[in-house]
């Protein structure tokens, strides 16, 4: 069977890998264009072309997805599937191209959490659980019918980047299940609007920096569950003497509270603090702005000096 797979960032690397140790035939590399980046604004490589490019995979870098020269390519490369991983959304005439379809592997648990990010949603919704989906490609995003899904726990301090991290690996396990279930014409596709009502699902659309501001009218939980969700990228936000604060890590306290949501307290070396309507959040991680990420003690030992 040959095979087309398209991805760009690390956590596509993962699903590519665990397909060239499965021994499938990649019969090329669809990814994003090199970008400039950096002081210098050199090129940059994507994860995925830098990979491919060790294991000698053909790579193919369109600039749009319908151009002609493109589909030609595609044409003669022959696949007999086509997987996505963390991609853009493909035109109909390159997802239909080849007899067994394309397939996608989601970081949810289809159909809850559609969208560009599933594991931000997951984790500042509180959600316990999430997983990883795959599915076939049509016409509306992320609503093909489902092949195989594997569900695991969200621990209650994870951040999202650390659900990231441990999903890449299960869903590179699923996706060759996947291919491997395919292959033998085992795998029974489930119809995804079968499973929950329209206003059981929750949606995961991108992260804007409007999703990043705290606001500490919420619970000590809510806002927790915010700044997890949001580390490392993009970060939650507030301000701090009129500087914007990212906060990568939290810890929550439950008490009665009477002063104003937001009020900051600190002691000077151990701890700073903000008031949320039933308790406090303590910052453990942080980065004011002008300064390097840093601990918290580490931004108080300095700020004691200013």
């Amino acid at each position: 069977m040959r095979i087309i797979f398209m991805g760009t960032p690390e956590f596509a690397v993962a699903s590519l890998d665990a397909l060239v140790n499965a021994g499938f035939t990649i019969a090329a590399v669809v990814t994003a264009p090199d970008k400039p980046a950096g002081r210098g604004m050199q090129l940059q490589q994507s994860a995925v072309k830098k990979y491919a490019s060790e294991k000698n995979l053909p790579v193919l870098q369109p600039e749009k997805l319908k151009d002609p020269g493109f589909i030609a390519q595609l044409k003669e490369l022959k696949a007999d599937l086509q997987i996505v991983v963390a991609f853009r959304m493909l035109p109909e005439i390159v997802w239909n191209m080849p007899p067994m379809g394309t397939i996608n592997l989601h970081g949810s648990l289809l159909p809850q959490y559609r969208g560009a990010a599933p594991i931000n949603w997951a984790v500042i919704n509180g959600e316990k659980e999430t997983g990883v989906t795959t599915f076939k490609l049509k016409h509306e995003i992320d609503t093909g019918n489902i092949l195989l899904q594997d569900r695991f726990t969200i621990g209650p301090d994870e951040t999202a980047g650390e659900v990231h991290d441990r999903m890449k690996l299960i869903g590179a396990r699923l996706l060759v299940q996947t291919v491997e279930g395919l292959q033998q014409g085992i795998l029974k596709e489930k119809i995804q609007d079968e499973l929950f009502t329209e206003s059981d699902i929750r949606h995961a659309p991108k992260i804007f920096t409007e999703t990043c501001k705290i606001n500490w009218a919420n619970t000590a939980d809510q806002v927790h569950n915010l700044i997890r969700g949001l580390s490392p990228y993009p970060g939650a936000l507030t301000t701090l003497e009129g500087k914007v604060l990212k906060i990568y890590s939290s810890k929550k306290e439950y008490n009665i509270v009477k002063d104003q949501p937001g009020t900051m307290h600190t002691d000077g070396k151990t701890y700073l603090r903000f008031t949320c309507t039933d308790g406090y959040i303590y910052v453990l991680n942080m980065q004011l702005e002008g300064k390097k990420r840093m601990a918290v003690e580490d931004f108080l030992r300095g700020y004691r000096q200013q």
